[in-house]
């Protein structure tokens, strides 16, 4: 038996860089320069280092260490009991993936539950611990009270992607995984929210089962933040899916605004490919479809 090359691993092995040609490290500015110039963001969840190094093989834009996470991999009922030890394993996890083929994508890593509520300070101190395992970016969920935390974190250099609409950390209070912003006295303090983060720093925003026409308003008048919609229609600066929702391997139903990529693909890698151009080029999502 021949001995392994050194890009080779005896449990699975990375994938090779991607055929395209080589993309520069997609960066703040470069997001900031996609958002102003109409180029739509990809995103998708990742967990691990295999997955993180086949996204960016397949040329997604940004990877989403989400506290997803609790539901897909730990098998939880919500993200509520995910940690911040968890989220710095799998945090560090991906960034090995991606640094082990020299990977380009931004690494954007969820603030759990519980991590950043009680105090700014508590939430630099969080924030520290994921931004050391190798995330780019932070991402907190709500809107009101967290706005001089968001402000608090960019200050001290730290960028901070917001999340408004439904904020699965707080479903309980929310009634369930039910669509925001329905209606005129909640559109106007989604608005309001969504203004007041980026006011505070917020670079990017993910917008979570947000009417179409609401999310596509907002994105027209956050300038300086770049939208990302979940289940928020087209009209958003990017998408971002959960990755085994979108690869058709989840425990349950898909929710309405999931597309399986896997269908007519022969690999994960390029049903991500798929995703990414059906993002970029406007057919995914589909509002008739995908959207409230």
């Amino acid at each position: 038996m021949s001995e392994t090359s050194p890009q080779t691993t005896p449990y699975g092995t990375l994938p090779p860089a991607s055929p395209l040609a080589p993309r520069k490290p997609v960066s703040l500015p470069r997001l900031h320069d996609m958002r102003a110039r109409g180029e739509k963001i990809t995103m998708l969840t990742a967990y691990d280092a295999t997955f993180a190094a086949v996204a960016d093989a397949a040329g997604v834009d940004c990877l989403l260490v989400g506290d997803s996470l609790g539901m897909v991999c730990q098998g939880l009922s919500s993200t509520v009991g995910v940690t911040l030890d968890t989220m710095r394993y799998h945090t560090e996890s991906v960034v090995r993936g991606l640094q082990r083929v020299q990977g380009t994508t931004w690494v954007i890593a969820d603030l759990p539950f519980g991590s950043y509520h009680e105090s700014r300070e508590l939430a630099l101190r969080s924030a520290s611990v994921l931004m050391q395992a190798g995330a780019h970016m932070v991402k907190l969920e709500g809107g009101g009270w967290t706005t001089e935390t968001v402000r608090f974190l960019v200050e001290r250099g730290i960028p901070v992607c917001a999340h408004l609409g439904l904020t699965p950390q707080t479903v309980h209070a929310l009634g369930g995984y039910r669509v925001q912003g329905r209606g005129d006295a909640a559109s106007e303090r989604l608005r309001t929210e969504a203004l007041a983060l980026q006011d505070a720093g917020a670079a990017m925003l993910v917008l979570e089962m947000v009417p179409a026409t609401l999310s596509a308003q907002l994105t027209n008048e956050l300038t300086r933040c770049a939208t990302i919609g979940i289940g928020a229609g087209k009209g958003t600066a990017g998408q971002v899916l959960v990755m085994h929702d979108m690869l058709g391997i989840n425990l349950g139903k898909n929710p309405k605004f999931v597309r399986n990529f896997m269908i007519g693909q022969d690999s994960v890698r390029a049903a991500m490919a798929a995703f990414v151009a059906a993002v970029k080029d406007g057919s995914f999502p589909d509002d008739a479809l995908h959207a409230w």
